[in-house]
């Protein structure tokens, strides 16, 4: 069976898993406060491709690439800048790596390459929009060189940045893009972007900007990922919603974010959230592979009770 894309997978009704949290797995591996994650694709690309490879096992539908903060100009903190075509391309290989190893399992799978904030402000001045549009389009093409399958333009508060994002993507890359956005609770009980977006005004400017899937990642455990989709999806226009929520709210423990929330803690939501009208889920902050696993039973669960026999 030839692969389709992401959003044609989830509009023929199938419920799609996508991977855990990166940089909670690269800190347990070795990664230092204040270190390149992205350096990594160059220094430890062993350790890498392990966490591409420790997710796939694990049941996700799509792994994504340790390029979060590869755009040039969120490298420059470290000095790196000049680097971020070769990082995200080694990125995007040592994922598709981890993928083609697993063979006829592998084939059906994707790899979606993470494009996190530039790093700085568009509002302040810190970066202009070409500046921002440039450094976006050369993520992306690198990250296409080295073989992903999509773009996932990720934890966007700001709805200029996303747009010229997603805008950037399509025309260096020419591939499916998804574009997910980050929420917090007000004491209204409204769920906001840091920069005041709501679900509903995300949602229309990354659609209108030209993503294929919208969504929401990071900033909530399941429990208020739920509230989110159900704000999105009349705004949605039929497309596929994705979610990777964190394993709940940190408290920070000596100087260490814990996360409270384990594998079947999140899996025990997921039917809650299916019925929101997600169609991908996954973690972020503080999840593992262990929590995928379990999400990933719960959703063959969810769909087994709907049509008998299916799963994924």
């Amino acid at each position: 069976m030839a692969k389709t894309s992401i959003a044609a997978a989830a509009k023929e009704g199938r419920i799609l898993v996508s991977d855990g949290a990166w940089g909670t797995f690269l800190f347990r591996k070795g990664l230092k406060q204040g270190e390149c994650p992205e350096l990594w694709c160059a220094d430890h690309p062993d350790d890498v491709r392990d966490i591409a490879a420790s997710y796939l096992a694990s049941g996700a539908d799509m792994v994504e690439t340790n390029s979060f903060g590869g755009t040039s100009t969120a490298l420059a903190r470290h000095g790196f800048a000049a680097r971020a075509a070769e990082l995200n391309e080694s990125a995007a290989r040592l994922s598709r790596e981890a993928l083609s190893r697993r063979g006829a399992k592998g084939s059906q799978a994707w790899v979606i390459g993470s494009m996190g904030p530039t790093g700085k402000m568009l509002v302040m001045g810190d970066v202009t929009p070409e500046e921002a549009f440039a450094a976006f389009g050369e993520q992306a093409e690198a990250l296409a060189r080295g073989g992903v399958d999509a773009l996932c333009i990720e934890t966007m508060s700001e709805g200029e940045e996303a747009v010229i994002a997603v805008r950037a993507a399509k025309e260096a890359a020419g591939l499916e893009v998804i574009c997910t956005f980050t929420f917090d609770r007000t004491a209204q009980g409204y769920y906001r972007t840091m920069m005041g977006l709501s679900p509903e005004n995300a949602a229309a400017a990354a659609l209108d900007a030209g993503a294929d899937i919208i969504g929401t990642n990071c900033g909530n455990g399941f429990a208020g990922m739920i509230d989110v989709v159900r704000a999105m999806r009349p705004y949605a226009r039929g497309l596929p919603i994705m979610v990777q929520a964190n394993a709940g709210l940190p408290t920070n423990i000596d100087g260490v974010d814990a996360y409270p929330e384990g594998p079947e803690d999140m899996a025990a939501l997921v039917p809650k959230l299916l019925d929101a009208g997600a169609n991908i889920v996954g973690g972020c902050c503080g999840t593992t592979p262990a929590h995928i696993a379990a999400i990933r039973k719960a959703v063959d669960e969810y769909m087994a009770a709907r049509v008998p026999g299916a799963t994924g």
